[in-house]
């Protein structure tokens, strides 16, 4: 009835008929909804109830906008009068507020992605303060905003906001200096990754130990997002939980009385995801880097989080401080799976479902060649980047395969240095692969033997 009626309403049936009134405190519109629900409703729906009323009936003033979804469609309108009391025919009661409601709705899947994750929210009314612009905004193109805001003068125009609100995130295309950088084999290729990043925006490399995959998540991370203070990295393990990730109680001592207790406290994404939703970053791209994702139990680490990584444009309630919360439109996560820890066939279906999968690994690009583009930068010889050809061509399994990332560091090329790093650090590895085999691991895959099999032929 609110279009065709011109009001908005808010369910008061068990609300006392007088003595609620707009200038009312909340501490006072708590007493009264205990006091009246106290047998018809929950602990929680007691408590979303006063948040409603009090937005209802003092925080929402004639001239403020409203929105309403209904029939797949968002109806806007304009609050003209002080909220009142009615009492309909079945002998319900409600408050309403006189509305002057436009016409025509606008499809809600057409609707910009910050305003639908609002309008998600689980609350009768919700506060739509900081979408405003893109309220503004709606059934206007961006061509009308532009020529109406050329023609404003002076200060910053309504419709300069709804323009800037509109902005896209956009990601920095990588060059061929930052492909050779990196040592990347094409630009192209770190082309693909920030195409799937801004298509799907999350993004795991995988692969054996030793192929860069921390090393290029930050170096791509940062290159995207315009610098290291947007980066955040963060490390699973087998330990970490929901309340070491998002937020969770924890023990705080206070500074001037030396006494502890336990403080709800954000952890590193929501540390994040405040970032890179505060006013001036919300087109700014901010990235989350998780190490070793797939060492952790990731149903217990991102909870009803694994939700919001798959509906972009939604919002959930929080377990612990009870917020709505949505992932903002700029922040990216980028993940590291070592496949020698854990076979990617064994990750969750769900995980799979919401990450794009980029493969690093000796026998593909850009992983493949990397060595041998490194070797030829420093000047030195291409003895190990056959050494390390021979070895992977020896390891039956791809996800035990050895990476570059062993012999590109200057101790390896000092007196012994290739040999005390084949010992401590690559044998071990194999020893590890074929533990409970009868496979003697240095005749196999030792330096003699790998020197012999890639020497020249005598003359």
């Amino acid at each position: 009835m609110w279009l065709p009626e011109g009001l908005v309403s808010l369910a008061a049936t068990r609300l006392r008929r007088d003595g609620v009134r707009p200038e009312m405190s909340k501490d006072a519109l708590r007493r009264i909804v205990e006091e009246d629900y106290e047998s018809t409703a929950s602990y929680s729906q007691r408590k979303g109830l006063v948040e409603d009323l009090n937005a209802f009936l003092s925080i929402m003033k004639p001239g403020d906008g409203v929105c309403a979804p209904s029939g797949g469609k968002l109806y806007v309108g304009e609050i003209t009068g002080v909220a009142e009391r009615e009492v309909l025919e079945d002998g319900r009661s409600i408050l309403r507020r006189p509305v002057d409601w436009q016409a025509t709705g606008y499809p809600y899947d057409d609707l910009p992605e910050g305003l639908q994750q609002k309008l998600s929210v689980q609350h009768d009314v919700a506060d739509l303060t900081t979408v405003q612009a893109l309220v503004d905004g709606l059934g206007r193109s961006d061509e009308e905003l532009a020529d109406e805001a050329g023609d404003t003068s002076g200060g910053t125009s309504d419709e300069i906001a709804v323009i800037t609100a509109r902005r896209k995130v956009e990601l920095p295309e990588p060059s061929e200096e930052f492909a050779q950088e990196l040592l990347v084999h094409d630009a192209a290729w770190l082309r693909e990754v920030r195409d799937l990043l801004a298509d799907e925006r999350q993004l795991i490399f995988y692969g054996p130990p030793g192929t860069g995959k921390t090393y290029l998540a930050q170096e791509l991370a940062e290159f995207l997002g315009g610098g290291p203070e947007r980066v955040k990295l963060v490390q699973f393990h087998p330990s970490y939980a929901y309340e070491d990730f998002f937020e969770g109680f924890r023990p705080q001592e206070d500074p001037e009385t030396r006494q502890v207790a336990f403080r709800l406290t954000a952890g590193p994404l929501r540390e994040l995801a405040d970032l890179a939703s505060s006013e001036g970053n919300r087109h700014i791209p901010h990235f989350l880097i998780i190490d070793e994702i797939n060492r952790a139990n990731l149903a217990k680490v991102f909870g009803e989080l694994y939700f919001l990584l798959e509906y972009r444009n939604r919002s959930v309630r929080l377990t612990y401080s009870g917020d709505d919360f949505a992932l903002p439109p700029n922040l990216f996560v980028i993940g590291t799976m070592n496949t020698a820890d854990r076979s990617i066939a064994l990750v969750d279906a769900a995980m799979r479902r919401r990450f794009a999968f980029v493969e690093l690994s000796p026998r593909t690009e850009p992983t493949r060649g990397l060595l041998r583009r490194w070797l030829a930068a420093e000047e030195r010889g291409t003895e190990p980047a056959d050494l390390l050809d021979e070895l992977n061509r020896r390891i039956s399994d791809p996800d035990f395969q050895v990476g570059p990332s062993y012999l590109m560091k200057a101790g390896v090329y000092r007196d012994g240095g290739m040999e005390r790093t084949w010992r401590t650090k690559i044998l071990p590895l194999l020893e590890e692969y074929h533990y409970g085999e009868d496979v003697k691991v240095e005749q196999r895959y030792g330096l003699a033997s790998l020197r012999d099999a890639i020497a020249p032929p005598p003359a």
